[in-house]
């Protein structure tokens, strides 16, 4: 939708006339550094072209209306600046309305209450942080309307305290951080225990990233998420008998291979093999990035849905499906899953030319097999969260 659609839809659905304001917040892909987070290693994420639109204006009370163009059965959804507790029955607008209760929490003036219109084009359910993208579309909708001075840091920071203490989502912060500091054709290399970071340059030269959502529900990452979690810490607690190590993310692949024997279970040793490894594997592809070489880069996105595949077990036959064939189509340089994993998106680097080919044999193999079909989008890297100020 572009700003007249969707400011003629702000007029209509909140019997208004007033001209009010535009704010962008984009969802976020993680090129490679998967479950690496949590074990005190790097991931490589970038924001997208993908997001949330959040269109406002200020009341002159205190009343907060909510209402989405994705959710329009659920109407207009309302509460008080005073009352900001979270609702079940609230669904999809405890997101901004967490964002705005910690807004308050952090000594920041809301004056009166708002009218915001959310419409978000990232697919659902494809796990490309529409949540994310949500709170920190209404954290510059609050910055915007209220003139405030918030370090966007802070507002990361704000964004993964509503997932973490407001929704009950034990998240990481990488979300929040690619779609409040993401900047065009630049990923984002992040150190998830300092918060450090490193923008390294993207030029795909003449390919274009292509997401493939395998359209399979994610109906183990919950429980497999934790599962691998638990595994990964008794794997460190073993090293930390004669290493001096908080996380596995400070082992080089070298000092993991002459102390794995300390892992006493083979499983574990595996879960912790992957996180060494994936966590060098976004040092390297900073680098490789940084000369140019992105052929480099795409093997290094081939080794890390390997390692996801063998060591992690988190792709599933849907998600290898789409990467294997994916690495023997033409014009493909790289691809492997992204996200938490048993289901979701994958994504690879397709030359340009071969993308609707790429497509339709991929398509064409994947509905033989499951019986239903991937869908795919085409995403540029993109700015982070900010007002629009421009038409769109």
């Amino acid at each position: 939708m572009n700003r007249r659609e969707l400011s003629q839809t702000f007029n209509e659905i909140f019997k208004t006339e007033e001209l009010p304001r535009f704010f962008f917040a984009p969802g976020r892909i993680n090129l490679i550094g998967e479950h690496t987070d949590y074990n005190g290693g790097h991931v490589f994420p970038a924001a997208i072209s993908f997001g949330t639109y959040a269109v406002a204006r200020p009341r002159t009370d205190q009343q907060l209306r909510f209402y989405s163009i994705n959710f329009p059965e659920q109407g207009i959804i309302e509460c008080d600046l005073a009352d900001l507790s979270y609702h079940a029955n609230h669904d999809w607008a405890n997101f901004p309305k967490g964002m705005i209760e910690f807004f308050i929490r952090s000594g920041f003036s809301i004056p009166t209450g708002m009218d915001i219109l959310f419409y978000g084009d990232i697919p659902n359910g494809a796990g490309l942080s529409s949540s994310a993208s949500i709170e920190m579309a209404t954290g510059v909708v609050l910055e915007g309307l209220f003139d405030l001075d918030i370090d966007r840091l802070l507002m990361i920071q704000l964004g993964q305290k509503v997932e973490n203490q407001y929704i009950g989502v034990n998240s990481g912060i990488m979300d929040q951080f690619a779609i409040g500091k993401g900047k065009k054709n630049f990923a984002l290399l992040l150190d998830c225990q300092t918060l450090q970071f490193t923008y390294a340059p993207v030029d795909l030269e003449d390919h274009d990233i292509v997401i493939i959502n395998s359209n399979k529900q994610r109906t183990l990452a919950g429980s497999k998420y934790n599962e691998r979690r638990a595994q990964c810490e008794k794997a460190l607690a073993d090293l930390r008998t004669k290493l001096d190590i908080d996380s596995l993310g400070e082992l080089s692949s070298e000092t993991f291979e002459q102390h794995k024997q300390l892992i006493k279970d083979d499983i574990n040793r595996k879960r912790a093999k992957h996180a060494v490894y994936e966590n060098e594997r976004t040092l390297l592809a900073l680098e490789e990035l940084k000369r140019g070489n992105i052929r480099a880069f795409g093997q290094l996105m081939n080794a890390s849905h390997s390692s996801l595949r063998d060591d992690y077990e988190v792709t599933g036959a849907e998600l290898d499906h789409i990467a294997e064939t994916a690495w023997s189509l033409p014009g493909v340089i790289g691809a492997r899953m992204t996200g938490a994993g048993f289901g979701g998106c994958a994504i690879a680097l397709v030359e340009r030319a071969q993308i609707e080919p790429f497509k339709n044999r991929l398509t064409e193999s994947y509905t033989a097999k499951f019986g239903f079909s991937p869908s795919f989008y085409e995403a540029k890297i993109s700015d982070g969260a900010k007002e629009l100020t421009e038409d769109f």
